[in-house]
């Protein structure tokens, strides 16, 4: 097993804490002046001093404080028995009463070390020269002041460095959230393409003992449509990919009559003042939505309504087929796809919600409805 390295202060402050201990020559000096056993046990309160200075920058919790503790009580005694000037050692306390991050504890502490500051302070005025004074009780206020100064440093480091992990987070997060994108994107697009070219070819094989000429313009029209879907896989993965509800509309138009189902749109599909981002997530709940309708509804009606007022986008996609089972209408099982899904959580990012429900003559009704006054006051964009 391999032994720990010994280091004299965490490597993270760097020169930091060597650069005090110069401070340490000060009260070394004024201690010359002293003899026998009175230097002796000044001296070794000082070599105390320093191993409490090094375990502050190693000790955590109950063992902080209780350095600290020591720490104090050395600046008492040198400052009491020895010389006033020793309380410059306080610097060094005041210095660790900053790292407390709990509002409590760095109370108590710093009420504890003014009280002791104060009392010494009082007690070397009677025994000092005015000249001495007028040195020392700038320092001392300077010295009382700086805990302050330097808790407030320590909350900015802190709140940096958990800046820095929530930013990491993020990272990760988005990365995620991308890949799930993707497969959305992916899902609702092959989807789609997919299903269309599935009702191509069982139509293509019904018109080949019929028809000739009509199942080799469908062939090729299953060409196309591969070709298509190969392109918006690469522009998916590209992000290039930005499809308005109006051209949205006229893919759907296709794939409805493929199936025999007929189709009926209300509403202006320009929808005129309608960001780009926006109109691309319609775009794909639309398709979601039909690529459903086509391939579990068995209705022969599909009726798309568009609605745009100064608050909100609102699309209602209708059709008369079998409609939701009593199961799903208690607990919208069937929205816990990855279509629905999908379109719930593109949704969600711009503040918009989905509906599902029964029609009124049978048949099932999707309702999406997205605010447009909130996203204008968010980053400059327009919903």
């Amino acid at each position: 097993m391999a032994r720990r390295q010994f280091r004299l202060f965490p490597q993270r402050f760097g020169f930091f804490p060597y650069m005090w201990l110069i401070y340490l020559l000060f009260p070394v000096i004024n201690l010359q002046e002293e003899h026998g056993i009175k230097l002796v046990l000044g001296a070794a309160m000082l070599a105390l001093f320093a191993v409490t200075y090094r375990q502050l920058y190693w000790a955590t919790g109950r063992a902080f404080t209780l350095w600290l503790a020591v720490q104090m009580l050395i600046i008492v005694i040198l400052s009491a028995a020895y010389t006033p000037y020793d309380l410059f050692m306080g610097f060094f306390t005041a210095n660790f009463i900053g790292w407390y991050t709990e509002e409590k504890h760095f109370k108590m502490a710093y009420a504890v070390f003014a009280a002791l500051v104060l009392v010494l302070l009082i007690t070397a005025t009677w025994g000092m020269a005015l000249e001495d004074l007028l040195f020392l009780y700038p320092f001392m206020i300077i010295m009382l002041v700086s805990p302050f100064g330097i808790r407030s440093l320590q909350r900015k480091r802190m709140l940096e460095k958990e800046l820095d992990q929530a930013n990491e987070i993020i990272k990760e997060l988005v990365k995620r959230e991308e890949r799930m994108r993707i497969a959305r994107d992916l899902h609702d697009t092959l989807g789609h393409t997919l299903s269309l070219i599935t009702l191509k070819s069982q139509l293509v094989e019904k018109l080949a003992a019929k028809d000739a000429g009509r199942t080799q313009a469908e062939a090729r029209e299953i060409q196309r449509i591969s070709r298509a879907a190969l392109r918006q896989v690469r522009e998916l993965v590209s992000e290039m990919r930005a499809v308005s509800v109006a051209e949205e509309l006229a893919e759907v138009g296709e794939m409805l009559r493929t199936a025999d189902i007929a189709m009926e749109i209300e509403g202006d599909a320009a929808l005129e003042g309608v960001s780009d981002l926006t109109q691309n997530i319609l775009s794909l709940c639309i398709k979601e939505a039909v690529t459903n309708i086509v391939k579990h509804s068995g209705a022969d009606r599909c009726r798309i309504a568009l609605a745009l007022t100064e608050g909100e986008v609102q699309i209602s996609i209708e059709d008369n087929g079998v409609g939701l089972h009593p199961q799903e209408q208690e607990s919208h099982s069937r929205s816990e796809g990855n279509g629905m899904k999908g379109m719930a959580e593109r949704l969600s990012l711009i503040d918009g919600s989905l509906k599902l429900s029964s029609g009124e003559e049978g048949g099932t009704v999707l309702t999406v409805a997205i605010p447009r006054v909130v996203k204008e006051r968010k980053d400059g964009v327009t919903a």
